[in-house]
């Protein structure tokens, strides 16, 4: 139990050298803070033994609270005695409104509907345990750092160790053979039970941090790299990578885009020779994420003609020679490890063909309904976070006399925010829904322009929120760092979803042909 002060205690701290503030009840000795306070000491002296919540908040993060400030925390507001707990056994404490269980903060619109009290058809207890694992991850593991690790360009190491042993990488992939699987997944739930709105949960969930570097340098190159090892490769090839990768000992990613053009993947150039026992390896990959740290790469090459029948998958190591990588500089999404890959004259062993010579592409189409429903997951609750932002910071900023709430003007803003949001998200699940239970051999036929058109509309929904948002914030979203940190750093991140897993003027095209295809060979009266 912490030590309890009054505030009349409390105001006695009001010196140089013995300097006591009070934020949210919680009491802080920062009399050895004075001299590193970025603002200088005089600020903090002002407010020495007061309550200066009102002015943290109007400067600063909560984060620094959990960062920096634990450190000097000494105690909390009370009476100076130990307080006896009271006996609460018979009294009930009943939400006339509520109707079954709530989760997290209850921001409106700040979570998912099904966390704030709503029935859903898609969720279970598993499903809530899940969601309670991965938040309490990132709460401790990511978001104290997020800001120090997207400028440093860069995640520690032992995050993925970290990641690993909460179960979350092994819950980024898709399905995983149990073998491969090295700590369990998220909330202890079993394997065969994990389906796939716990994968949208771990997505999610870590997308609250607010950070696409991070997402991205987590699981990034992993959530696209790996599975077609998974799927299509060799028993030889998922022994060597998928256990060490899914324990975070070692990383991968996905090599197709290139200098010359991304979304149009059947004009690659990279080009690999058959020399007999091996391919000889010549190209240039560019934006390749987690690049310029993975130890392996899945890599889309020419083998045969030109077109959509001549690509293969070949799986490459850091440790080939011929292989050199450059961290690319990029306006947003930082710690992904965004790269450049040359490759010259690369010795790639036959028994590193991913699945059969020439059928690569059928791969990369296998591939790209899921990369881009992760992005979907990601690029939305980014949106969501500018909501959740907003809403918070038009409770406390105040201008002409009111809270930035009551302006109807910020209310309209927020409204068109948070219908897009809650849209988005709905077409997302019904299209889980129908990838758990439609057959899997139809599905990049049936769910395939249908999951490129939400794409599209995640990601313009997510550039229109961090617009609106970054509006509310005012100078606060111009500035890195600080209260508007989230919102200034996913505005710069919005391109990087809008484009790379399809581009949104190939995904709406690609939307509207493959329904109008779909359509005429179901009989559509058209």
């Amino acid at each position: 139990m912490s030590k309890k002060y009054t505030i009349e205690e409390v105001a006695k701290h009001q010196q140089g050298d013995d300097c006591w503030i009070i934020v949210h009840d919680k009491i802080y000795d920062i009399s050895k803070f004075l001299d590193d306070h970025p603002g200088g000491k005089k600020v903090l002296l002002k407010a020495a033994g007061t309550d200066a919540t009102k002015q943290f908040d109007a400067f600063h993060s909560p984060s620094v609270l959990t960062k920096i400030a634990a450190q000097y925390l000494i105690g909390e507001v009370g009476d100076g005695s130990v307080e006896e707990e009271a006996d609460t056994d018979d009294v009930v404490d009943v939400n006339p409104l509520q109707v079954g269980e709530v989760y997290g903060d209850m921001v409106p619109f700040g979570d998912p509907m099904w966390y704030q009290d709503w029935y859903s058809p898609y969720y279970n207890d598993s499903h809530r345990k899940v969601r309670k694992s991965v938040r309490d991850f990132v709460e401790r593991e990511i978001m104290p750092f997020t800001h120090e690790w997207d400028e440093a360009k860069q995640l520690p190491h032992d995050l993925f160790e970290k990641a690993a042993k909460a179960g979350i990488l092994a819950s980024v992939v898709g399905h995983v053979d149990p073998e491969y699987i090295p700590y369990g997944l998220p909330g202890d739930v079993p394997h065969a039970d994990f389906d796939t709105f716990h994968h949208i949960i771990v997505a999610d969930e870590l997308s609250r941090c607010g950070s696409g570097g991070i997402t991205w340098g987590l699981i990034g190159g992993l959530g696209i790299g790996l599975p077609p090892v998974l799927h299509f490769g060799s028993k030889y090839l998922r022994d060597k990578v998928a256990l060490d990768c899914l324990a975070g000992r070692k990383s991968i990613c996905l090599a197709i885009t290139e200098p010359s053009g991304g979304s149009d993947v059947a004009g690659l150039q990279t080009e690999a020779k058959d020399m007999g026992d091996h391919y000889l390896v010549n190209g240039e990959k560019k934006w390749i994420t987690n690049g310029t740290f993975a130890d392996y790469f899945t890599v889309a090459v020419r083998t045969g003609e030109p077109g959509f029948n001549g690509i293969s998958f070949l799986l490459l190591e850091r440790s080939m020679p011929g292989i050199k990588t450059t961290q690319m500089k990029c306006s947003g999404v930082w710690p992904s490890g965004t790269a450049y890959v040359t490759l010259e004259d690369v010795k790639v062993p036959k028994e590193n063909l991913i699945g059969e010579e020439n059928k690569g592409f059928k791969y990369i189409m296998h591939n790209f309904n899921s990369e881009r429903m992760g992005i979907v997951i990601q690029a939305n609750r980014f949106a969501r976070v500018c909501v959740e932002e907003s809403l918070k910071y038009a409770h406390k900023r105040k201008t002409f006399g009111k809270r930035l709430i009551d302006h109807p003007v910020i209310r309209n803003k927020l409204a068109h925010m948070i219908r897009q949001v809650e849209s988005t998200h709905a077409w997302m699940e019904t299209l889980a829904y129908q990838s758990m239970h439609m057959p899997e051999e139809i599905q990049a036929i049936r769910l395939g322009g249908h999951i490129a058109l939400c794409k599209a509309q995640s990601t313009q929904t997510f550039e229109y929120c961090a617009r609106e948002a970054a509006q509310i914030f005012g100078g606060l979203a111009y500035s890195r760092g600080g209260q508007g940190e989230k919102v200034e750093r996913l505005y710069r991140e919005v391109r990087a979803f809008a484009i790379p897993g399809g581009s949104e003027e190939i995904m709406l095209d690609l939307g509207v042909r493959q329904a109008v295809k779909v359509g005429a060979f179901m009989g559509a009266k058209m």
